[in-house]
């Protein structure tokens, strides 16, 4: 339970700068996957089928494109900003796909920080083992803001 436990917030908007760097690497394990799909409902052959995915120009069962997202949205809520971070906008391409048991090594960098509007850009890049590219875009990600009386009980219910 996360009552009465109190988070730590993300990075503010002023301890960020242009050119940082956060490099992380997920590997794609059949738990996760079964989640997703559980949790989606989604049933789409080129998933789970390899009797109908063997029969496509992909060869094998990909990883769904939005699970990949989720690798993404996660990093931005656990590290970069961190939590009590939000995305506002999004432009991801999937050049190539991810296979099951797949290793995804992200590097995401800060390219601007807008200190008027509350929001950083943020590249995402993500490489197979191979080093071939099958991720590639930005981010705009307003940081988390700070809140009055942090100290007191502005975050109890987290």
């Amino acid at each position: 339970m996360l009552l009465g436990k109190k988070r730590k917030l993300g990075r503010q908007i002023s301890e960020m700068t242009v050119g940082e760097k956060l490099a992380l690497t997920e590997k794609v394990e059949d738990r996760d996957l079964l989640l997703y799909l559980g949790l989606t409902d989604d049933a789409n052959p080129l998933f789970i089928q390899h009797d109908y995915a063997s029969q496509t120009p992909f060869e094998k069962p990909i990883v769904p494109s939005i699970m990949l997202m989720g690798m993404i949205t996660s990093a931005i809520s656990k590290y970069l900003p961190g939590p009590g971070s939000h995305i506002l906008s999004q432009d991801i391409v999937f050049p190539m796909p991810v296979y099951h048991y797949g290793t995804i090594q992200f590097l995401f960098e800060v390219i601007e920080v807008n200190h008027e509007q509350h929001y950083v850009v943020i590249n995402v890049a993500g490489n197979n083992e191979k080093d071939e590219v099958v991720i590639n875009g930005r981010l705009k990600v307003c940081p988390p803001y700070r809140l009055e009386g942090l100290e007191g009980r502005a975050l109890d219910n987290f």
